[in-house]
């Protein structure tokens, strides 16, 4: 029991701290453009999930679904980040921006 009160714990606060909403990503960072490049994206799709959600065209499950595959491409980037020195490689870059396209996709406009 205690357990799963920590998972959950721990689960709510990773969401929340990527859950900033929309154009809360830091996407001024110096010297790190790529890391800017994929950052903009993300806020981006958000902005876009929140207005189809609003004006209807996307369901509750899946502007959640979205959002948990940003949430996702959002961790990936930072773990690429920690293995070298605060940036992103080419290949991480191209790597996430190929994750974020497949999303994109899913998103209407």
């Amino acid at each position: 029991m205690k357990t799963l009160i920590v998972t959950t714990i721990a689960t709510i606060i990773s969401l929340a701290t990527f859950a900033k909403g929309p154009g809360k990503q830091p996407t001024h960072i110096k010297n790190h453009p790529k890391v800017n490049q994929v950052d903009k994206r993300i806020d981006h799709q958000e902005k876009r999930i929140s207005e189809e959600r609003k004006e209807g065209d996307l369901t509750k499950t899946q502007a959640q679904q979205d959002r948990k595959n940003l949430s996702e491409i959002n961790q990936e980037k930072n773990d690429m980040r920690k293995t070298d020195n605060g940036h992103l490689t080419n290949q991480d870059q191209k790597a996430l921006n190929q994750q974020l396209d497949v999303n994109s996709k899913k998103i209407p406009k």
